[in-house]
């Protein structure tokens, strides 16, 4: 059984060797695995993009976002294993559309939304919990679609149009590595980035110092990323920590003053941890993911719990950017 709440994400390596291999249909063992590595998505075909145009009168802006992680780990016909989702086959991006449709129904008010189907690294891949084996994934075969589908993206669209960069879990993984290559000209076109559910950490931002937290709602150039908790004793490392900045997305403090959502959620920003934690949520319909996410924390509600907030701060981050003459603070 898949839900919207099944996505996890993330980034990292996997095999150095599938560096060499990924995009060809054959692969040789690695590490006694026989493994299997789809070929990379044509980002010039219609079939590798969720769209959804709703910029009607100009004064939107376009948002790309990136999905987080839907699939298992899963077997070829010939007994290869494959650690990456397939975007050729129908019913893996069938899962990716579910959480695309779903974000679009609040970041695509108003704006024109674009969404690439790429192969990312398996829950299963996130399960070993080693960083060295999901960076070596992540970088090896997702990040290189995800690069690539940005690029598409870029040299698609109108280049003085504003956009919003997104993702969950794997997603804002890889919103964090998009910002480190991200070149001066298009940084100062993106109103903000949103990192929902995953981290921004201190070498993170030694390799990118542009990397710089939202201190409100409505500064420009920034990246908003938070993760939520029931109690800061169930923080989740593999996607919260370390972390170097954190925003409470219903009141847009980044101090411990609590918020009130939809008047009987509590949420509270634990300053030294930079988690949310939220209190008065009913968690329970969030499905266990191998043990390691949706277990004292909200990882999978991340999207979710907050949308109305951050369809509101979409616009009010927007008027801010076209109000300083699209330029950022």
């Amino acid at each position: 059984m898949k839900s919207l709440q099944y996505c996890l994400l993330a980034a990292v390596y996997g095999f150095s060797f599938i560096g060499i291999v990924a995009g060809c249909e054959d692969s040789e063992a690695v590490a006694g695995e026989r493994v299997y590595v789809p070929v990379p998505p044509d980002y010039e075909q219609d079939e590798m993009w969720m769209r959804r145009l709703n910029d009607k009168d100009g004064t939107g802006a376009d948002v790309f976002y990136i999905p987080s992680t839907w699939e298992y780990d899963w077997t070829t016909d010939d007994g290869r294993i494959c650690h990456y989702a397939d975007p050729s086959r129908a019913d893996h991006r069938a899962d990716m559309r579910i959480e695309m449709d779903g974000v679009a129904d609040y970041m695509a008010d108003g704006n024109n939304f674009y969404s690439p189907y790429y192969r990312h690294i398996t829950l299963d891949s996130w399960a070993t919990l080693n960083e060295d084996t999901i960076n070596r994934r992540y970088h090896d075969v997702a990040f290189v679609d995800v690069s690539n589908a940005f690029r598409c993206f870029l040299d698609n669209r109108n280049p003085e149009r504003p956009f919003f960069l997104a993702g969950f879990s794997q997603g804002g993984k890889s919103v964090v590595e998009l910002l480190k290559i991200m070149d001066e000209g298009t940084r100062r076109k993106m109103v903000a980035a949103y990192v929902m559910g995953y981290k921004v950490t201190p070498e993170d931002i030694v390799q990118q110092p542009g990397i710089v937290a939202a201190r409100d709602s409505m500064d420009t150039g920034v990246v908003i990323c938070y993760n939520s908790v029931s109690n800061v004793n169930y923080l989740k490392p593999i996607v919260a920590a370390p972390n170097v900045m954190c925003i409470n997305p219903v009141n847009w403090r980044t101090d411990s003053s609590t918020a009130l959502l939809d008047d009987t959620i509590s949420v509270t920003l634990h300053p030294e941890e930079k988690v949310l934690v939220v209190e008065g949520y009913d968690g329970s319909s969030l499905p266990n993911i191998l043990d390691i996410l949706n277990v004292g924390d909200y990882h999978g509600a991340e999207p979710w719990l907050y949308s109305e907030s951050l369809r509101q701060n979409l616009r009010t981050r927007l008027r801010s950017y076209s109000g300083r003459g699209g330029t950022q603070r």
